[in-house]
């Protein structure tokens, strides 16, 4: 008899027996009983090493012992159009539907740290996402929605410290104890570099700000996700499945290395980083790719970073499905990839989950559209079965090969970014971009000699098809109105007060203080997103990216 296997079986028991189960059948429609986990009867290491049981190291099969069967995932529509109004009500009716989670969108002038009336924001208010220049903006945003009970993701990376520090002052002005606050903070600087190309400052500042908001929320907001390290937007860039993993995990090591660097512990911060990814159509390898993470990243957060604490191994994640997949011809069929992807990001053990909506290739998601989409994520977990086992792949014999491949070409890219000196040189030479080209091509060829299929675009093709679906459109006026309310505000604050603020944020980015909490004072005086920003702008510059050739 094999003592590590009886022990670890014996442990998974216990801790599925000692977790919170959801009052559902968890039959077969014919009534068939289903067991919590299904995993091999003999005594073997290898089954431990490379597997284990769900909720123990390494976790290939899942962070949780006994995973939907306690929990389903949070139900998170990202959302945001228009002003914060607009997005309020989108809001408070998706929570209507049964969502479990918000997720903000916010427009590009925002993204890119101007306010709304910034010369340059001109046309672009509100129009990808909820323009928000302020406090009070933040403050309408989450009108009526108490953001102690509800957990807030943001997508917002620039200025992600100006944002959080209004999140953080809208808590407050609602009575809430900041420390109880949940949610997750995209943050992911090192991926705008490599994808999305939405950067403010250059590299060594981002990742001090970042820094200063790992520790900051390590003392006083516990239970936040502090970054998202993000592999959705190098997958939407192109990029493979591999490489999406691999430059991804890379990010998450680059920032922990960095905040050991700045005297943090290891596990006093790594247990609240989280990731999100991608869930594209190669059905089984998306799954692969998902197990593949968790145990590289428990592998090596154990062996290389030092981490003690289990918490600290564990990968959680966030999916979205692939916006990159959808089709503005015969759009009613993203329903159904959408509905692949999301059924892919389940079975991988995803802990939170947005589902695109058909119409996202045409414009910003109409009300009926996001409730479709919700509606296949709730179909999943409630009609298919799929959430009544924990890993119901695992063991399958394609599935294993896969993730282990997967692993083997995560660790090769990492052998290939050490040698360059690591994730910042290897952003500086272009490495990241040049790899994300060369795969977006061949794949964008195989497309073009009918190698790969996309349905309504090389085969299965409508002639003189009309698109008949209602599109959600931004009313002009938006943006004079968010115009109007910046000036009435700048009109209304003490400006005096203001300045000293501002002042503040200044001298504290000289000393090397954390910037975190002059940025909140600063936002409690109704200084405005793009003032904080060019404050920051005059003492840490810009970046210009190297062209890649």
């Amino acid at each position: 008899m094999n003592k590590n296997y009886v022990n670890a079986e014996n442990q998974w028991k216990s801790e599925k027996n000692n977790s919170k189960v959801r009052n559902y059948n968890f039959d077969t429609v014919s009534g068939l009983k289903v067991d919590e986990l299904y995993y091999p009867e003999k005594n073997n290491d290898k089954y431990l090493d490379k597997l284990g049981f769900p909720g123990q190291y390494p976790f290939t099969r899942g962070v949780h012992a006994n995973l939907y069967r306690g929990k389903l995932w949070t139900m998170r529509q990202f959302a945001g159009f228009g002003s914060p109004k607009e997005t309020n009500r989108r809001f408070k009716f998706l929570l209507d539907q049964g969502q479990t989670g918000l997720s903000v969108a916010y427009d590009m002038p925002t993204l890119m740290g101007y306010d709304a009336d910034h010369p340059i924001s001109v046309g672009e208010v509100g129009k990808c996402g909820v323009s928000i220049s302020s406090l009070k903006d933040m403050e309408t945003l989450f009108e009526g929605i108490n953001l102690g009970n509800i957990s807030v993701s943001q997508t917002i990376n620039g200025p992600a410290i100006i944002l959080f520090a209004y999140y953080i002052a809208a808590a407050e002005n609602q009575g809430i104890d900041i420390s109880s606050l949940r949610g997750t903070l995209q943050n992911d600087i090192l991926k705008e570099y490599i994808a999305q190309k939405e950067w403010i400052y250059p590299p060594k500042e981002s990742m001090r700000i970042i820094t200063d908001m790992i520790q900051y929320c390590a003392k006083n907001i516990p239970q936040y996700n502090t970054i998202s390290v993000s592999g959705y937007h190098i997958r939407e860039a192109g990029s493979t499945a591999a490489q999406e993993l691999a430059f991804t995990l890379a990010d998450g090591f680059c920032y922990v290395e960095h905040a050991i660097e700045a005297g943090l512990d290891v596990d006093q911060f790594a247990p609240r980083l989280s990731f999100f990814f991608n869930s594209h159509l190669d059905f089984f390898e998306e799954i692969a790719k998902f197990r593949a993470a968790r145990r590289i990243w428990a592998n090596l957060m154990k062996e290389k970073y030092g981490a003690k604490n289990p918490r600290s191994w564990k990968l959680r994640f966030h999916t979205q499905t692939a916006g990159f997949s959808l089709t503005a011809q015969q759009p009613e069929n993203n329903i159904a990839r959408t509905g692949f992807q999301a059924m892919a990001a389940v079975l991988g053990g995803t802990q939170s989950l947005h589902t695109n909506s058909m119409d996202e290739t045409l414009a910003l998601p109409s009300e009926k559209a996001a409730e479709i989409a919700l509606r296949t994520q709730q179909l999943i977990a409630y009609e298919t079965g799929v959430t009544n086992v924990v890993d119901p792949l695992g063991g399958s014999w394609f599935i294993e090969k896969l993730t282990d491949e997967m692993e083997k070409k995560v660790l090769d890219y990492f052998d290939k970014i050490e040698d360059l000196g690591g994730v910042i040189p290897a952003i500086e030479l272009g490495f990241f971009q040049r790899e994300i080209a060369e795969a977006s091509m061949e794949y964008q060829k195989k497309v073009e000699n009918n190698q790969r299929i996309i349905v309504g675009i090389n085969d299965f093709v409508k002639e003189n098809e009309k698109i008949d679906i209602p599109i959600l459109e931004i009313n002009p006026e938006t943006e004079m109105n968010q115009v109007d309310k910046l000036k009435r505000l700048k009109l209304e604050r003490n400006n005096d007060y203001v300045e000293i603020c501002l002042d503040k944020v200044r001298a504290t980015a000289q000393n090397g203080k954390n910037l975190l909490p002059p940025i909140i004072e600063a936002a409690k005086a109704h200084a405005t997103l793009g003032e904080v920003v060019d404050v920051l702008k005059v003492e840490f510059g810009e970046w210009q990216e190297k062209a890649i050739i």
